[in-house]
């Protein structure tokens, strides 16, 4: 059968999901299924979007095809490219926190991260008064003009990421890519033995995919004590312009995980929560992420985030949604200088009881139940519109 390779590795996936180390309930198990579904979805997607020739850009992660703790910010695009051709890449910039790109060498694995070979932002590339711009990528050649971008050794893909401050108010741009030595042609007609291998190639993508980044919080994460968060870091991965600060939590039902962070000067500094599978945590219908232009900031400054089960009835409640464990990660983004120790969170773990008495300005932060309700529906229709365009 010409679907055969899929559907063994369907199977396959199934047992990665469910003999993964850190399942300890049933919640958990079902949403690794769930996370299996998503990738299925992504895998084929990005199997039939390989065509270096005549690329386009296609978003492989998102609300519903998670991966990588994928940031509940971003939309994330995506394209195969080559070193010996030159693409044309045209957009428009919307209103948007930040657009960067980076070209990647290879792809990520069980056992390391792609190089990056160049990442930048969309301030090292001029842009019309209409907010239009031209960006080439290609070989190396004399004189290329300004917003050319030599593509090294090995270059494979090009990815955009396009980041919200404010979901209710930020317009995303507009983003194409043509290859320029193809421009008038086209693909060659599918055959049967082209089909053939791209389920074989959505196979691999998938299992390569699902053990990747079952593997990265080994790297990044769970060698830091649990309950902590380290200080502001550059990202690994090679985005120049962003630090994070990550760590990995485990409450009781009574705990609360207080995160202080100063807000910072830089145009996107966001914070989220992730399950185990190392997903973002259901971010539109639950507040389990905030930017520094969603949350509430206190008048010295600073951000008082409060990761609990319990509803506390403050601003800035992250829902654990039934997640006693997980992941916290803060984001700057689009910097201008390197930051230190000082514009890094502190973590407290206190009981919910306590939190009147921890939180400087509590009374001050509370919010009704018909307002936290019209916080989540703001989210639902950000993020719906955000995903429409």
């Amino acid at each position: 059968m010409l679907t055969q390779p899929f559907a063994d590795a369907i199977v396959e996936a199934e047992k990665v999901i469910a003999e993964a180390p850190h399942i300890r309930t049933e919640q958990d198990l079902v949403e690794g299924y769930d996370y299996l579904a998503g990738s299925i979805r992504a895998s084929l997607q990005m199997a039939w979007a390989y065509e270096r020739d005549y690329p386009y850009f296609t978003q492989s992660t998102g609300p519903y095809t998670k991966m990588g703790l994928d940031n509940p910010d971003t939309l994330y695009f995506n394209a195969n490219i080559r070193e010996d051709r030159e693409y044309v890449v045209t957009g428009t910039r919307g209103s948007t926190a930040d657009v960067s790109f980076q070209v990647l060498n290879g792809d990520y694995s069980p056992v390391e991260v792609p190089d990056s070979l160049a990442a930048f932002d969309d301030r090292e590339i001029e842009i019309a008064e209409d907010g239009s711009f031209e960006l080439r990528f290609g070989p190396p050649k004399p004189d290329p003009g300004s917003n050319y971008f030599v593509l090294g050794p090995g270059s494979s893909m090009l990815v955009v990421r396009e980041v919200h401050s404010d979901w209710a108010t930020e317009r995303r741009g507009t983003i194409q890519i043509q290859c320029a030595d193809t421009a008038g042609g086209a693909p060659a007609p599918l055959t049967r033995d082209a089909l053939a291998k791209r389920y074989g190639v959505t196979g691999k993508i998938l299992l390569s995919r699902l053990r990747t980044f079952l593997a990265f919080p080994k790297w990044f994460y769970l060698n830091l004590p649990v309950n902590t968060m380290t200080e502001p870091r550059p990202t690994p991965g090679g985005l120049t312009t962003q630090y994070s600060s990550a760590g990995h939590y485990e409450l009781g039902d009574e705990e609360v995980m207080i995160v202080t962070v100063p807000r910072s000067d830089a145009p996107y500094q966001g914070i989220q929560l992730g399950s185990i599978w190392y997903l973002s945590l259901d971010y539109i219908n639950h507040q389990t992420s905030l930017t520094a232009d969603q949350a509430r900031v206190d008048p010295d400054g600073k951000i008082r985030f409060v990761i609990s089960e319990r509803d506390p009835g403050l601003a800035n409640w992250l829902e654990r949604t039934g997640h006693d464990r997980g992941y916290v990660q803060i984001r700057w983004q689009r910097l201008s200088r390197a930051l230190d120790a000082a514009d890094g969170p502190e973590v407290e773990v206190v009981k919910f009881g306590e939190l009147a008495d921890r939180l400087p300005f509590h009374d001050e932060a509370r919010v009704t139940p018909e307002e936290w309700s019209s916080r989540i529906s703001a989210r639902q229709t950000a993020v719906a519109s955000r995903m429409l365009g």
